[in-house]
């Protein structure tokens, strides 16, 4: 009987240790949770100033501070696409004091179309919120006369346009693709390190169009220094009551619009995540904030941890097969 009683007691303090375990992992993480945040906390916007991502991490940095009683501080590390900003974050500490604000490109397309990319969205990153969804607007310069997508392709038929984003991969540069393709047009595609210089450029006549952030250029379409010609989501902006969208005019089914949300690195404490969840959430349910951003153009969202997690790798799948059927590949 004596092996029968020792294998017991084995059994008993195999079982002790990990109900030991399992409490002292516990208890750090409901101490993490309490202490944090206790020292400044970075959001890394990978775009260059001046850029939707870069407007949008300093709103929600200086209203996190606000919340959490620390300094929360916005840093750009802009280059590659936004690859040196994600694979920064995807690399850090999983303490919650580094965070990262990620559009449709860092979240879900990326990863698709760059070779040697050095982090994984779904493997490196754990979704916190999705913060705003924001259509894109087909905008030109003055220097082409065109008030509408029909007289556009009337133009772009007799000769190849240039069109500019703010970096290759992402939704302005995707939209481009996906109406070449579907417009059966030529267009040469010119990326540039944020949308100032390819704002300007079209406002400086030297770039035909682009697919701009409605909040980006909405400011300049009221002015009139850019015309827009279509509006990139399913249904109209209540910005812009008066300009279709593209499936109106001529081009079914397009439907692309960008979203923007706050990654951790993955493997970042729970209790952590949801505290960061909470107060975000609590920011982008705000009337003022919402005001804000839908004067921009941009609906807030706000959703669970989980749900984001999921819904950046739904949107991988639904893009890879995007990127697949318009043969989309980056030189």
């Amino acid at each position: 009987m004596q092996p029968n009683i020792f294998s017991t007691i084995r059994a008993i303090g195999v079982s002790s240790v990990a109900a030991l375990t399992l409490f002292a992992t516990s208890q750090v993480n409901a101490q993490s949770a309490a202490n944090y945040p206790n020292k400044p906390i970075t959001i890394v916007a990978p775009f260059a100033p001046g850029t939707l991502t870069d407007i949008l991490t300093r709103t929600i940095a200086n209203k996190l501070s606000i919340a959490l009683g620390q300094p929360v501080v916005a840093e750009n590390k802009a280059g590659a696409d936004g690859n040196i900003g994600a694979a920064y974050v995807a690399s850090a500490p999983a303490d919650g004091y580094t965070l990262l604000v990620g559009a449709t490109s860092i979240g879900s397309i990326n990863v698709l179309l760059h070779k040697n990319i050095k982090y994984d969205p779904q493997r490196d990153y754990v979704g916190i919120t999705n913060l705003i969804s924001v259509p894109n607007v087909l905008v030109v310069g003055s220097h082409v006369p065109a008030k509408n997508i029909k007289e556009l392709l009337a133009l772009q038929k007799q000769k190849s346009f240039n069109y500019g984003s703010s970096g290759a991969g992402g939704s302005m540069h995707l939209a481009g693709e996906i109406y070449k393709k579907m417009a059966g047009v030529e267009m040469v595609h010119i990326p540039y390190k944020g949308t100032t210089p390819v704002i300007n450029d079209i406002i400086g006549g030297r770039v035909e169009m682009m697919f701009c952030n409605l909040p980006v250029c909405l400011s300049l379409i009221k002015s009139g220094k850019l015309t827009a010609l279509g509006v990139t989501s399913a249904k109209r902006s209540a910005l812009l009551p008066d300009v279709p969208t593209l499936a109106e005019s001529g081009l079914p089914g397009f439907d692309v619009s960008g979203w923007f949300g706050l990654f951790a690195p993955k493997g970042t404490p729970p209790d952590i995540v949801a505290k960061l969840n909470a107060e975000t959430v609590k920011i982008l349910n705000d009337p003022q904030f919402k005001e804000e951003f839908l004067s921009k153009g941009a609906v807030t969202i706000g959703d669970s941890s989980a749900a984001f997690t999921k819904y950046a790798a739904d949107e991988r799948t639904r893009w890879a097969k995007i990127i697949e059927e318009a043969k989309i590949t980056l030189e």
